[in-house]
């Protein structure tokens, strides 16, 4: 996928990206400070906001295949199960019983699947909405800070789960956290945004440890070692 001079106007705040590349079958972290526009260059990319002016180069990828969950996930008004199903339903896939059973049972959500979607905790809701988001088998799948509410054994399942697919499909990702180490974990390349703007992309290890960026190194300092200190 390719973003040529991409351009939008939210209110005061504006996306300006001459150039991006998210190369097929990579792992993609988004970072950078609350606002920064992460994601709302994940929306435009999902079609869920439309450019003032620009173009996204989806190269032969479907908008269909295009798939994204957010840190306060929508949820319908039915149960469990019948959220989970939906992204099959509208796509005209007939459900594997068994298999919806056994990835609600491994995720702990097996003995809640007729329960009322809306009444799950934030974590929980976030689980399902990370299976609703991969159920139909994506190609490029967008996660906005699904995983931080997460308990430390159900990102573990995630993140495993991630592995996995990589291993036997090899689909693109692009994953927004505020954690740090989430991003260091699993991606193999970095995009930093500042203020609407992409202000460095690189190998992790380039954008981590050896960026010349004055903004891009604070945030390090500040959020991946912790070397800034209070007050």
């Amino acid at each position: 996928m390719r973003i040529i001079n991409l351009k939008k106007q939210l209110g005061r705040f504006s996306i300006d990206i001459p150039y991006l590349v998210l190369a097929k079958g990579c792992i993609h972290g988004f970072i950078g400070e609350n606002g920064s526009g992460k994601t709302t260059t994940a929306k435009l990319i999902a079609n869920i906001l439309q450019p003032d002016e620009g173009q996204i180069l989806y190269d032969g990828l479907e908008p269909r295949s295009i798939t994204m969950s957010s840190q306060k996930p929508y949820m319908l008004h039915t149960s469990v199960y019948e959220n989970l199903l939906y992204p099959l339903k509208i796509r005209n896939i007939k459900p594997d019983e068994k298999a919806i059973d056994a990835m609600l049972q491994k995720y702990d959500l097996y003995e809640k699947k007729k329960q009322y979607a809306r009444s799950l905790s934030s974590g929980e809701q976030q689980k399902l909405s990370l299976l609703r988001t991969l159920i139909f088998q994506p190609e490029f799948v967008i996660v906005d800070e699904t995983l931080s509410n997460l308990s430390a054994e159900s990102l573990e399942l995630f993140e495993n789960l991630i592995w996995k697919i990589q291993k036997t499909r090899c689909i693109t990702w692009v994953l927004i956290s505020h954690q740090p180490h989430i991003i260091n974990e699993l991606c193999d390349t970095v995009h930093f945004f500042s203020n609407g703007r992409l202000i460095e992309s690189g190998k992790k290890e380039q954008v981590f440890l050896h960026s010349q960026n004055s903004i891009v190194k604070t945030y390090v300092q500040r959020q991946v070692f912790g070397l800034l200190k209070e007050g």
